[in-house]
């Protein structure tokens, strides 16, 4: 048997894996540094060289692409196959191992270049995986594949075509997304894609006819520590489809929360967030304690909340975990998905639901959220025909930017700037047309989705009002311009006292009238700036 192994990087793994196809008897052929790689620590590998008719060429563009290792990796055992390459002097190669050039990380490098990206993008290696898959080689372009492939061939090459296709379909994925970057890259926009790797199975999507459904990982966004597939289940069910849809709008919600913080104070208070079908109806945040930011996000809007999601960026205690599973009244807070940087034995007792229907996962990475926390991936949305593709969520109400304008009363240094940037994270994240109201580090109303920002601001005030949360004294924001007086008028009689939106109306001066008049803080943004529609 016989294996070529191309690699970029010569690590110990590497070597290891060398060494353990020698004790295989596998013959091992290299490209020039590779070969030297091995030779040095005492692994028999002959120069690929040998086989293509000299070493690489071009200033090493040229190394392994040959009609001699497109042979190794393409024949067939036939009897008509093995009689040609034995006539050639050409070995039939088992296995081909290739690490690529590390195209991703030269594109990401701010120094990088066109012609730099180019040295960067590896030909002869995606003729490697991609020939060695078409062939039905023991074919491998991820290191982490090494153990697995070893322990494969020690065992005697079980389940061989399956395990091979596995492998191709492998290779061929690296191929595809190798290729997809160059095309990114160099085309400027012109072309665009997804690539996955699926990571769980739901039981069915969106609705029970919806299946199959799935998760797949972005390996482009494999360093996000925040990323989805990150979350490892503590107790209950594997997560659904709607559960994850969910927490993916909790984990945009909580990290803008984190980020407006960071940006503002240089600090990030406890934040718990709760959401129903992905819009925030409970959130609380407290610089002094876990316990005030669950309390206050429990007690935003309970009936909504229940059967809800919740996020935090604290651990998880017994004690914690009482107050949130209580609802004060002698009955039980239901979740169906609790998400924290860890858990306590005592709190998953405490939480847990009959059939595993509270589900609990922990990521520790949730206890370190600031600025940078947010997704920076495009965001892509299916259409029919196509998909549609944007930046992602990004702006951050900075108090000190230059674009801000203040009318009205100033709050700067009272808890009603605390309470300001707190509603236009949680605005910014939620369905468009909104209005959102909070109230010392809480949310108290969430008027979402709603055609007219008038109703908007009224059904905020109704979710407050249904719960017996004041208004007096609350601040409000608006995730775009009052096209009409009507809105503030609505949070004037509530009794809002800071209002945060943004400008570009041709309503703008009577919106500012009305605020200076009823002295209510009016913070502007320009709409190109700081429009928060979301999920429109």
């Amino acid at each position: 048997m016989k294996a070529l192994i191309s690699a970029f990087y010569k690590t110990d793994i590497l070597r290891e894996f060398a060494s353990r196809l020698s004790a295989l008897s596998f013959e091992i052929y290299g490209s020039k540094g590779t070969a030297g790689f091995f030779n040095e620590h005492g692994i028999s590998a002959e120069n690929i060289a040998k086989l293509v008719g000299g070493d690489p060429i071009l200033d090493h563009l040229v190394a392994t692409i040959s009609r001699e290792v497109a042979a190794g990796i393409l024949a067939k055992r036939n009897d008509e196959h093995m009689k040609q390459m034995e006539a050639l002097g050409l070995p039939y190669l088992d296995l081909v191992y290739v690490d690529l050039y590390p195209l991703l990380e030269e594109i990401r490098n701010p120094k990088s270049t066109p012609e730099s990206v180019i040295a960067k993008t590896d030909v002869g290696g995606i003729l490697l995986l991609h020939g060695a898959a078409k062939g039905r080689r023991i074919v491998i372009g991820d290191p982490k594949d090494i153990p697995m492939v070893i322990e494969w061939l020690e065992k005697g090459r079980p389940n061989e075509a399956e395990f091979l296709d596995q492998l191709a379909a492998k290779a061929e994925f690296i191929c595809s997304g190798y290729c997809l970057l160059s095309a990114t890259y160099h085309g400027q926009g012109e072309y665009a894609g997804l690539l996955g790797k699926r990571v769980q199975e739901c039981k069915y999507g969106e609705n029970g006819y919806q299946s199959p459904a799935y998760l797949y990982a972005d390996p482009l966004n494999s360093d996000d520590p925040l990323g989805l597939d990150k979350f490892q289940l503590m107790s209950g069910d594997e997560l659904s489809y709607n559960n994850r849809c969910d927490l993916d709008r909790l984990l945009q919600i909580i990290t803008h929360i984190a980020a407006t913080f960071d940006v503002n104070y240089h600090q990030v208070p406890c934040i718990a967030v709760g959401v129903k079908h992905g819009n925030a109806c409970g959130v609380g945040i407290s610089f002094q304690s876990p316990f005030e930011a669950l309390t206050k996000m429990v007690d935003g809007d309970p009936v909504a909340l229940y059967g809800g999601l919740t996020i935090m960026n604290f651990d998880m205690t017994e004690a914690l975990a009482n107050l949130i599973a209580l609802d004060g009244k002698g009955g039980k807070r239901l979740f169906d998905g609790i998400f924290a940087p860890s858990f306590d034995g005592a709190a998953v007792n405490a939480l847990c639901r009959k059939a595993g229907k509270c589900r609990m996962a922990f990521n520790p990475a949730l206890a370190t959220l600031d600025r940078n926390s947010l997704d920076k991936a495009p965001i892509f949305r299916t259409v029919r025909g196509g998909f549609l593709k944007q930046p992602n969520y990004s702006f951050i109400f900075d108090m000190n930017a230059d674009y801000l304008e203040k009318y009205g009363p100033d709050i700067d240094g009272l808890p009603e700037e605390s309470d300001l940037l707190l509603a236009k994270a949680i605005c910014d994240t939620s369905n468009s047309n909104t209005i959102t109201i909070v109230r010392d580090g809480m949310l108290i109303g969430n008027g979402v989705g709603q055609g007219k920002r008038d109703r908007a601001a009224k059904f905020a005030w109704s979710i407050a009002a249904e719960y017996d949360h004041s208004t007096f004294g609350a601040v409000s924001a608006s995730d775009s311009f009052f096209p009409f007086v009507d809105g503030p008028e609505a949070l004037q009689k509530a009794g809002v006292k800071a209002i945060v939106t943004s400008s570009g109306s041709i309503k703008d001066k009577e919106v500012i009238d009305f605020c200076v008049k009823h002295d209510i803080s009016l913070y502007m943004i320009p709409d190109k700036i700081g429009r928060g529609f979301y999920n429109h």
